[in-house]
This record gives structure tokens, sequence and C-alpha cells, in this order.
């Protein structure tokens, strides 16, 4: 199902008094199921939408998903549409009843909160939701708030731990189920899977695969959850271990050639899909001896042999086995397989070093 415009403003509305107030009984009076509200926004967390919607169609579910919260509609892609969030729109494309579907601006509303007070839900459940929950929201479910975090908490507690994780060259990393308290991501875990970190893989790629094995983790807790006994075994996090994982900043995005190979290597990979990592290239004409500048967007790399950059000038970019070969700091190299001009598509390396046809390119 695709949302039209005015589906659109409708979830803007879905946040009103009256509105708000005919949800809860819309709901059937006599299920004896559990209510469960799902918080999430971005694509990522839809697959946690799923896994609860499929168990709750389970014969034995001891629960049902009686409302979603995720963020307002806003403007998205280059025409800058005003769409519903991942998640709002997936839950749609199910037949989730759209007047179930809550967007407030923020969870500390009043209005919000009367509405999910008077809905009574049991557990609330969040996946990559975006908004800071408050006590008044804290204290309505009598179960709590369950997290799936995608980190080994207590390590990177924050907005970004799959882009810090990645950034930092972690070789293993995991998601984490915790219950969520007023301190960020510090409240006690219920469990946790670990998962070896592949060197090639992208913060979109791991993000997606760690919401992955957290869905199933919390399917398989659930039912602990539900009878209480998750409370009464969920270990209390050790604060003087943790680590921050603070939200990334496009100034962050530009890579300095004097670091070593390996550390641009994991920012490229903890910085993909957004910002981006970008590097500024000189471009010069041999005949004319013309110099223009070029901000390349660094998509895919890998880190080579010390072999592929002797001899060469220390600003030389040269091209070898299909890549640029970017000479790094502390006599390493960096190949970049996949670059992209501003406002044009992702070319290989090849194909990039094909249209200089013969000119120069020198690291700035």
């Amino acid at each position: 199902m695709y949302l039209s415009s005015s589906s659109s403003l409708m979830l803007r509305r879905f946040c009103s008094f009256n509105t708000i107030r005919c949800f809860s009984s819309s709901l059937n009076p006599s299920t004896q199921k559990k209510k469960l509200v799902f918080l999430g926004s971005p694509q990522v967390a839809a697959s946690v939408l799923d896994a609860l919607f499929d168990a709750s169609s389970a014969p034995d579910s001891l629960f049902e998903v009686a409302a979603i919260v995720t963020q307002p509609p806003s403007g998205r892609d280059r025409g800058r549409k005003v769409m519903p969030s991942p998640v709002a729109q997936h839950a749609l494309d199910r037949g989730f009843p759209s007047d179930l579907i809550f967007t407030p601006e923020r969870a500390g509303e009043e209005t919000f909160l009367s509405v999910l007070t008077d809905l009574q839900p049991e557990l609330c459940i969040t996946g990559a939701y975006g908004n800071i929950l408050p006590n008044k929201f804290l204290k309505i479910p009598p179960l709590g708030t369950v997290n799936i975090h995608p980190s080994l908490l207590p390590l990177y507690r924050g907005a970004a731990p799959v882009q810090r994780a990645l950034q930092d060259g972690a070789k293993e990393t995991g998601v984490s189920l915790a219950f969520t308290i007023r301190a960020l991501d510090a409240g006690p875990i219920i469990a946790c899977e670990r998962m070896e970190v592949d060197d090639q893989i992208k913060a979109p790629d791991l993000l997606a695969l760690l919401f992955s094995r957290g869905s199933e983790l919390l399917i398989r807790k659930l039912p602990s959850i539900f009878d209480g006994s998750a409370r009464v075994k969920a270990q209390a996090q050790d604060d003087s271990q943790a680590t921050l994982a603070p939200k990334i900043s496009p100034e962050e995005s530009h890579l300095s050639f004097d670091q070593e190979a390996i550390v641009l290597h994991n920012k490229v990979r903890a910085f993909a899909g957004w910002p981006g990592t970008r590097a500024r290239v000189a471009v010069i004409d041999n005949i004319s001896g013309q110099r223009n500048i070029l901000e390349l967007k660094i998509i895919t790399t890998r880190v080579c042999s010390i072999d592929d950059i002797l001899g060469n000038e220390v600003n030389d970019v040269t091209f070898s086995k299909g890549a640029l070969v970017f000479p790094c700091g502390m006599r390493t190299a960096l190949e970049v397989l996949e670059v992209q001009l501003p406002g044009k598509k992702v070319v290989s390396a090849a194909a990039f070093w094909n249209g200089l046809r013969g000119q120069q390119l020198k690291k700035l």
C-alpha cells in the first residue's frame, strides 16, 4: 500500500486529542493477550516490527501489537516529499490500522502520554526510535520498556554504536536487550548476542544484521519478560566499563591521508550511507599544467600492501589492480575501489581513472 500525501497529513493528526482517545476503544475488550507497544522509526527497525507481528499472530501468542509509535512524517529523497517514517509505511503495508500509528513530536507530550496511559500497555519495545523517553513514559508500562541496542553494552552507549565500533576497528560486536532507564543506554541487561565483525562490512549492512539478530533474541526472551523472570535475572551494567558512541556529524566525513590506511578504511566503512567519506584531490593536465580540485566521495576501500606504493611520489595517486592507490601515513596505502563525484552515480575506480585520460591525480 502506498501512502498518499493526504494520508501522510493524517499521520500528523494521529496525536490529536480526539483521535488518540478513540483508538483504545477500537481494540477488542475481550482479548486476553497482553498489550505491547512498539516504538521505532528507520528501516532497520522494520525487522523488529516484522518479528513482533509474526509472533503475535501465532495461536499461542501471549501478546498483541496494540499500537506503534514512530517519528512524524518528514521530507525524504530528492523531491523532499513528506513521507511517513519507514516503520510507519511498513506497518501500513502489512495492514496495520493507520489510526493505531502515533507520531508525537516528543514522547513527553501530555496528550500522547494520556493516550498511552489509557491504552494500558503491559510492555513497550524500542528499536531505533530516535526520541528520548521521559520518566513519565517509563512509568506507564508495568513490565517496563525494553530496548534493542546494537552493541555489547555497556560498550558504545549512544546514538551511533555501529558506526563508532567500525570506526574503532572493532573485531567483535553484538546486540543487547536491556531495560530502559532515564540514563542513556544504562539499564539492566536481559541478554546479549555476540558476533565477529568482517573487516569489509559497512555500517548499514552491519546495522541491519544486528537488528535482525536482535529481533530473534527479543522473541526468544519475550516469555521471560512477560512472566517477570527477565527483570529478576537482568544484570546491572558496569558503568566503569562504559564507552560512548556520540552522533556522527558531517564535519567528520573528510579523510586525511596522513593517517594510516587502516584508520581511513575503518572510517569509510563506518560512515557508509551517511554522511559518507570524502577526499580532495588535484587533477593535473600534463600538457597545459592546468590544475583542478575535485572532491570525491569514497565509497569502497581496502588496505593494500606497502609494496604497492614503493617508488611513488608521496602525493601521487596511482592505479593498480582495479584500484586507485593512495599513499597514507606510516608508509601504508589505501586502495579505493569505488568513488562518486558530486551529483553523479557511483563508479568503479577503473571507470574514474579512464575518465582522467592520462591526467595526473594527486592527493591533497
